[in-house]
């Protein structure tokens, strides 16, 4: 039997989403090296095209650009693509809305949160134009006709399911993984490279927080809890890896007086991110809402010390490896962050069998696993739409 043809239908990479685009490049590195005698992978992401921006160059002329992509290049390009192959996966659910255009009984979609359809599942909570609601329901819409879709996580589906999008018998949850880059292990040239970056002063207390600067991460949050510790941690040192902060926090860097204990870095390789975590004393990730939380796991991964959001997405990747604190609650972040600091300069062994737990956690987490049963789902919807086809031409057997 020949391979299965698959079409991998990933984000724009100009639009700077790290971690949808390591979810599409793990998974076709994985597919290629592991699965190519059953699936024959191909990334059928059109090339970005730059209207708006290239004649005026600012963030307002990205975002038109941004939508004639997503709404008008991509979904054409995804039509004509409908019959050179047997299944399509759309790596990201904010880009759904190509379902509309692809056969969606072939169609895969994976889902990492819900925060793309708050505006029109909890409108009360985030108010948008009625044009935004217009775009969002045509995405959801697409998740809803795709003919599987996967959750990273159980907290994710149990949320789908509880809002009726989908019916149980179409979701799996199929976990992300942790490249095999995060470790505690040195790596001299990336270790190097982080040095440059961070440029924190020697002895630094560097905490780390990866990721965008979106409000759902809580940025505010992680600057005052750096803020309330340093009169007892002299020598923290933020180090923000995600790019740059928005106009308001960085007013609020200033207010805080964090202007020199702050390192802003842009989005970096694999083994460069991975040096960075190995450097942190410990990493937080305050966010509200989440969809997995690959820093936490990529923190464990290379040894790191986390403390989370208490939610319960955050729990069922960290597990007991990671300590949680209220969302918001700069006391208690600050009082978890200050006895973990004292474990780590006052009670080696269980600093080290702390360390070891999240590496023994992460684990449980690979690409390798990850890619393993999205092949399961692939063979499932291909034998689904088999069997349809073949009754589709069947004579009718009955009285």
């Amino acid at each position: 039997m020949s391979a299965l043809r698959v079409a991998l239908c990933a984000d724009f990479r100009e639009e700077k989403w790290p971690s949808m685009d390591r979810v599409a490049s793990e998974l076709l590195d994985q597919m290629r090296r592991k699965h190519a005698d059953r699936f024959k992978v191909t990334p059928v992401c059109p090339p970005f095209a730059r209207r708006a921006s290239s004649v005026w160059p600012t963030g307002r002329s990205f975002t038109v650009d941004r939508a004639l992509n997503r709404w008008w290049d991509y979904p054409r390009h995804a039509q004509r693509l409908a019959s050179r192959y047997d299944l399509f996966h759309i790596v990201d659910h904010s880009y759904s809305q190509l379902v509309h255009r692809l056969p969606a009984e072939r169609t895969v979609v994976t889902c990492h949160d819900l925060d793309t359809f708050r505006s029109v599942l909890t409108p009360q909570d985030e108010p948008r134009s009625a044009v935004f609601r217009i775009a969002t329901r045509r995405i959801l819409t697409g998740l809803q006709r795709a003919a599987w879709v996967t959750c990273d996580t159980a907290a994710v589906r149990d949320e789908l399911l509880g809002f009726g999008l989908v019916a149980p018998e179409r979701v799996s949850v199929v976990p992300v993984g942790a490249g095999e880059g995060f470790s505690p292990d040195a790596d001299e040239p990336a270790d190097r490279a982080a040095a440059r970056l961070v440029a924190a002063a020697p002895g630094a207390v560097e905490i780390l927080h990866v990721g965008s600067t979106i409000p759902r991460k809580r940025i505010d949050t992680l600057l005052e809890i750096c803020a309330a510790l340093i009169p007892t941690v002299p020598g923290l040192h933020l180090v923000r890896v995600g790019g740059s902060f928005t106009a308001g926090q960085e007013r609020l860097v200033h207010e805080l007086r964090l202007t020199d204990r702050v390192s802003v870095v842009a989005f970096v390789n694999e083994r460069t991110l991975a040096a960075i975590y190995r450097r942190a004393a410990l990493v937080l990730l305050p966010s509200e809402r989440e969809g997995f939380g690959l820093p936490l796991l990529e923190a464990m991964a290379s040894g790191t010390p986390a403390i989370a959001s208490d939610l319960r997405v955050l729990r069922e990747v960290g597990g007991a490896a990671v300590e949680y604190c209220p969302v918001g609650e700069v006391g208690a972040w600050v009082r978890a962050v200050s006895a973990l600091l004292d474990e780590r300069r006052l009670d080696g062994s269980r600093w080290s069998a702390r360390r070891m737990a999240g590496r023994v956690r992460a684990r449980g987490f690979s690409w390798s696993r990850f890619a393993a049963q999205i092949t399961d789902i692939y063979q499932t919807v291909a034998t689904l739409n088999s069997e349809v086809s073949s009754l589709s031409v069947a004579p009718y057997l009955g009285t």
